[in-house]
């Protein structure tokens, strides 16, 4: 059930893009406002038309301009959650569910409950929109878009319109329901700690052009390729297990090669996780260092070494079966010596490393939906 999209048009922006997302991926498609990325998604939904272009999901076309095919949005089954959710307010959660399952659909309050249950809203089926929060509202829209039995699921800034600590939340729900999904999933966002915690591919979007496309670890790590979201978001992801949940504020959690400590994670001990972490706030050493403030010290070994542009390099460091990035400067490798091969200390300071920066780990895909 692969999706396959290709749109180039003039206005209302120059577009020329395309890629493809796998059953059950997730694909973030990543850029600033205005790059295109919302009109990409409305190309795919039927919403709107560009000059050229082509859209299919298993081989059957929806758009092809040249063909001369042109699906209506009703005739296209996907499935969107929009910024704002677009609920009907004078509808219930479960009414709103069911407005969008076809018609003659058997036992759809059945069905709207499954769907409720699924994204974790057991219970809530008769409130209105008004009487849920913002999360609630966000499970709601996120339980219609299924109830259309999709063949492609898209996301447009779904958690935009949320606090923080419901995100973060949410980015854990998204990556559990994922367990249950077997179509692609196509995430708009400008975010990119949500695009590497969420996405198991990424295109980067600059100016309606694709600028890089790849896994989330092959971007992440490309400093080049993400020069149009700054510099500064490249990062890599580390899994580990939480441990325990300490005393004085911190969880230990067990990496690769020894223990991690991190400010307080809201999951158990036992629950596997990834920590994003930002590669300008990891510092390297030839030798374990002493005496320092920093509690999280992981050996590793040089993995490759990438010059940028300016004065600074990527140093991969392979952590077990991980991987860190250092951005650190050109003087530093000469400095340090440091080419592949050699044993390094990879530093980072446990406050360095935000909260919503540890997701749990996504899961391989279980069942259909």
């Amino acid at each position: 059930m692969a999706l396959e999209v290709m749109a180039r048009a003039a206005a209302p922006i120059p577009l020329e893009a395309s890629f493809r997302a796998e059953p059950g991926e997730l694909l973030a498609l990543v850029g600033h406002s205005g790059s295109g990325k919302t009109t990409l998604l409305r190309t795919i939904a039927g919403l709107w038309r560009p000059e050229t272009a082509r859209v299919a999901v298993d081989g059957e076309v929806w758009l092809d301009t040249t063909a001369g095919v042109n699906l209506p949005p009703h005739r296209r089954h996907v499935g969107i959650v929009f910024q704002n959710y677009a609920l009907f307010p004078h509808m219930t959660a479960a009414q709103n569910v069911t407005a969008a399952m076809d018609r003659g659909a058997p036992n759809p309050r059945a069905e709207a409950e499954r769907l409720l249950a699924l994204v974790n809203m057991p219970g809530l089926a008769n409130r209105k929109p008004s009487q849920l929060s913002g999360g609630q509202q966000q499970r709601v829209a996120v339980a219609r878009a299924l109830a259309r039995r999709p063949q492609a699921l898209l996301l447009d800034e779904p958690f935009s319109a949320v606090d923080r600590a419901t995100r973060e939340r949410l980015y854990d729900e998204i990556i559990a329901l994922r367990a249950h999904l077997k179509m692609p999933v196509v995430l708009v966002t400008h975010d990119m700690n949500e695009a590497q915690l969420l996405a198991d591919r990424m295109v980067v979007i600059e100016n309606g052009r694709v600028v890089r496309e790849g896994t989330t670890a092959e971007v992440m790590a490309d400093p080049e390729a993400l020069r149009a979201m700054g510099i500064r978001e490249v990062a890599a992801m580390l899994p580990a297990i939480i441990v325990e949940h300490l005393d004085d504020g911190l969880t230990r959690l067990d990496a690769a090669t020894g223990p991690l400590f991190l400010p307080t994670i809201e999951s158990a001990p036992g629950t596997r996780v990834r920590v994003r972490i930002m590669a300008h706030e990891v510092i390297l050493a030839r030798k374990r260092p002493e005496g320092l403030s920093a509690q999280n010290i992981l050996a590793g070994k040089v993995a490759g070494i990438v010059p940028g542009t300016g004065p600074g390099v990527i140093v991969h460091v392979q952590v077990g079966d991980g991987e860190i990035l250092a951005r650190i400067t050109r003087r530093a490798v000469e400095q340090l010596g440091l080419k592949p091969g050699d044993d390094v200390h990879a530093i980072v300071k446990s406050m360095s490393v935000a909260r919503d920066h540890v997701a749990r780990a996504p899961t391989h895909n279980e069942a259909a939906q």
